[in-house]
């Protein structure tokens, strides 16, 4: 199997380094400083031991054309980015490569090879104009859902802190030969890798948290020990957990875990910075569209009213827009 990732930042650059590490060969698709220092020194994985790992790609390029198809391409890019990327990504698809998203929030397949009366529906939210759709066909995607913890600290450098779950799906439920090879392939790596019959399920399980920790930490620089241990934060917090729930609801999802649990595992990170409040401190551009605005449309679009959800949106494009000059 020949798997290409786009973008070696935390999340892509700890799993081809996972990958890699394993006897998986992985082409990793970087740039600037960072692939140069992949060429000169490897991926560097710091483990919460202290340990270090090196792992040295089969190919560290960002030449997509030089590095032809692939069976699978990993996207490892923030949400936000996949917009401007997808028109380019023509060299690395041949007939039948699967894409695989491994982004927060909302995808922009969402209603793709769902069925029922929103089969096809395009969110603009976060595929604005069809600008991703236009370029990667639904029939491609493999869905998935990433519980890793990371940080890239450096060029070449990402700190592993937590997690190792990565949840695969086909979007029409399918356990297929390719699903099921990719996974087998990060199981091998170390990773624990579940394959749901309803990926979008567990897509609304993790999105409970990031819906709502994400922009509030932001807003607040709190980290999600903060948040959850002042009782008017976790108030909101699970206020706004509600919302989204009864919208996840009234598009046929069944939320298995409640509220209170997704809080209580939270808490378990304790001083962990989220991204979005790393973006910000970094002047980066957020994830807000994917994890908060997206939950919005949809919230229109079955007629129930979010006004929390509302808010934090509002406020964190606002803070996005002043600060990062989004």
């Amino acid at each position: 199997m020949r798997i290409a990732i786009v973008g070696a930042g935390s999340i892509g650059g700890y799993l081809a380094a996972k990958l890699q590490l394993s006897g998986q060969p992985v082409t990793v698709i970087a740039r600037g400083a960072n692939l140069a220092a992949i060429r000169a020194n490897g991926l560097k994985l710091l483990l919460p031991d202290g340990t270090e790992e090196t792992a040295i790609p089969d190919l560290a390029t960002d030449d997509l054309t030089a590095a032809g198809p692939h069976d699978v391409v990993i996207l490892g890019v923030k949400g936000q980015q996949v917009a401007t990327l997808a028109p380019t990504l023509g060299p690395l698809l041949g007939p039948e490569t699967a894409v695989v998203p491994a982004q927060n929030g909302i995808p922009w397949w969402y209603f793709q090879r769902c069925g029922g009366p929103f089969e096809g529906r395009r969110l603009e939210s976060v595929d604005p104009g069809g600008a991703i759709s236009a370029h990667i066909a639904p029939e491609r995607v493999i869905g998935c859902v990433t519980y890793q913890a990371a940080e890239l600290t450096e060029p070449g450098v990402v700190k592993f802190i937590k997690g190792n779950r990565f949840t695969l799906g086909e979007p029409d439920g399918e356990k297929s030969e390719r699903v099921m090879a990719l996974a087998q392939a990060l199981t091998n790596a170390g990773l624990k890798v579940p394959v749901p019959s309803d990926i979008r399920t567990e897509i609304w399980v993790k999105i409970l948290g990031n819906m709502t920790f994400n922009p509030i930490s932001a807003l607040t620089r709190a980290t999600l020990g903060e948040m959850i241990s002042f009782e008017p934060t976790r108030a909101l917090v699970a206020a706004t957990m509600a919302e989204a729930t009864e919208v996840a609801s009234r598009l046929g999802i069944r939320i298995r875990i409640t509220s209170e649990k997704r809080i209580q595992g939270a808490a378990e990170m304790g001083s962990h910075k989220t991204s979005t409040l790393q973006d910000i401190e970094a002047g980066r551009t957020t994830e807000v569209e994917l994890l908060v605005g997206a939950v919005a449309e949809l919230g229109r679009l079955v007629e129930f009213p979010t006004p929390r959800i509302d808010t934090l949106y509002a406020c964190l494009k606002l803070l996005e827009k002043t600060t990062c000059g989004g």
